[in-house]
């Protein structure tokens, strides 16, 4: 059973929403299968199983800023967001943790494991989760104190 110190990752799309869950114990987080993003009751409802299954303590919700650090076209998007979940799991502390570049990292990850014969093509599908997955190492690297 999980532990109440487990943390769940969101990485926020328009289309897509990856997830991973980590634990500050072990610095690691594994991507999970992501959400379809096109219906937020449809989204809502695959994150309160999620929270359901894990038990997080906090969400940590990947923000993309631009380059320079300064806020994206996105970010109010994912800002309303993380607001939308405080509102739905107002138990859980909702964290978030600046993104840049793991998008590019996630997808650069699955290339080379496709080179190497241990990926997919369908494992394309997953790049949101993976996505997901580096927020959330990157969030405990800077919070070793995390939970």
């Amino acid at each position: 059973m999980p532990k109440r110190a487990t943390l769940l990752a969101i990485d926020y799309g328009k289309a897509r929403t990856g997830l991973a869950v980590g634990h500050p114990l072990t610095g690691s987080a594994q991507p999970l299968d992501p959400l379809s993003s096109k219906n937020e009751t449809t989204l809502v409802q695959g994150l309160v199983r999620a929270v359901k299954d894990w038990q997080p303590a906090k969400l940590i919700v990947g923000l993309p800023l631009g380059a320079d650090g300064h806020d994206s076209p996105m970010s109010e998007t994912v800002r309303a967001f993380a607001k939308t979940l405080t509102q739905h799991f107002p138990e859980i502390d909702v964290v978030l943790h600046d993104e840049r570049l793991t998008s590019v990292a996630a997808a650069s990850a699955h290339a080379e494991r496709r080179e190497q014969g241990r990926a997919r093509a369908r494992d394309a599908a997953k790049l949101d989760s993976m996505a997901a997955a580096l927020i959330l190492e990157s969030y405990m690297n800077a919070h070793p104190e995390a939970v």
